[in-house]
């Protein structure tokens, strides 16, 4: 892997607060490593995911996260519950239109995938028809994002979904400017004029960051822990019996198998870090679901356990780059396993083969997963 490899609770933890002597743009040493003559092959990977909030270090960080935390308070993500409710509602009735005319239900292209991006969708007032193009466009872009292995053509892939997904969003970003509405594009828009406000590739740049990250994690968290929770037929028994146990199940969902399995970063300053010399220009990887089954941070690390507490799982990450998101996931995950509950207890998985996963270091997640819903 070229890099350091971090595994234990504390020093994954230590990694995510660090900010002085690591950074997390590691987009931009890849970009100047790469031969003058192929940048022009990267340009809007360059762009565009270049102005990820996510791989940018103080100050620029601090101004674009001021930017959005107010769409993501508790009050805020609170008053989003019916919207997910009424999803998941409509997700459900084409999963039983489905499962009733013989049809095979999946649960990640079904249900784990269109809640999450649908909500995120809503939220940036995309239309909701456009889910299929941008899943397209998403998962072209995951296989530069989560570092895939087996994937040849990875970067010319990601490089074209980033392109037509710009172009997508600096369509909808001129029509807000002329008939602003009540969604997070149109803010981003009006805020223009204020202090430290965006410019339009950073407007471009967080509409691809919020859609992606909006849902790509959440669709794996949904996906692994559903897999996991009909692995456990006991534990499913337990949720039956006490759906208030949704709340625990989703933080355990969290740190089983998380749906982000690494952070990575780049040395900035030599560093001694668990007896090692950390050297400048070093990359490194901490693994966060290694983390989440340190057992001297969690007893009996490896058994899944729906009811766990308590629960101080690294998933959402630690300091400045904690998860914007992590509340709306866990608004998602929760109305999703009540709801599920309610209306399908006798759900299973269809096969008793191992799922796929996907071709990710950085992402945790199942390609697909059939289920029978009685």
């Amino acid at each position: 892997m070229k890099a350091w490899v971090i595994t234990r609770y504390e020093d994954v933890k230590r990694v995510a607060v660090a900010n002085s002597d690591m950074s997390a743009d590691r987009l931009a040493p890849f970009f100047a490593a790469a031969p003058a003559e192929s940048r022009s092959s990267y340009a809007s990977l360059m762009t565009y995911l270049g102005n990820w909030m996510v791989f940018r270090d103080p100050p620029e960080h601090t101004r674009l996260r001021r930017l959005f935390t107010k769409a993501f308070t508790s009050r805020s993500v609170k008053a989003l519950e019916p919207n997910v409710e009424q999803i998941v509602g409509l997700l459900f009735d084409e999963m039983e239109r489905k499962s009733a005319s013989g049809e095979i239900v999946d649960w990640i292209a079904d249900f784990a995938y269109p809640l999450p991006a649908t909500v995120m969708m809503d939220l940036l007032g995309v239309p909701r028809e456009d889910l299929l193009l941008v899943k397209h466009w998403s998962d072209d872009i995951a296989l530069f994002i989560g570092t895939s292995r087996a994937t040849a053509d990875k970067y010319l892939r990601a490089e074209a979904g980033a392109k037509a997904m710009a172009g997508y969003f600096r369509d909808i970003v001129a029509q807000r400017k002329i008939d602003p509405r009540d969604d997070i594009i149109s803010q981003m828009v009006s805020a223009r004029e204020e202090q430290e406000a965006l410019s339009d590739d950073e407007v471009i740049a967080t509409c691809i960051l919020l859609l992606f990250a909006g849902h790509e994690t959440t669709t794996n968290l949904l996906g692994n822990g559903i897999y996991y929770t009909m692995k456990s037929p006991e534990q499913w028994e337990r949720l039956k019996r006490d759906p208030a146990l949704a709340e625990p199940a989703v933080e355990e969902w969290l740190r089983y198998d998380g749906p982000s399995g690494a952070l990575a970063r780049v040395i900035t300053a030599d560093v001694d870090f668990g007896g090692r010399k950390l050297r400048q220009g070093q990359r490194l990887f901490a693994f966060i679901n290694a983390a989440n089954r340190d057992p001297e941070q969690f007893p009996d690390a490896n058994r899944f356990d729906v009811g766990r507490s308590p629960n101080a799982h690294l998933t959402f990450g630690h300091g400045i780059h904690f998860c914007l998101g992590a509340q709306l996931a866990r608004l998602e995950g929760q109305i999703a396993l009540r709801s599920l509950v309610a209306r399908f207890p006798g759900i299973a998985l269809a096969t008793a083969s191992s799922p796929e996963w996907k071709d990710s270091l950085i992402l945790r997640g199942l390609q697909s997963l059939p289920v029978r819903l009685r």
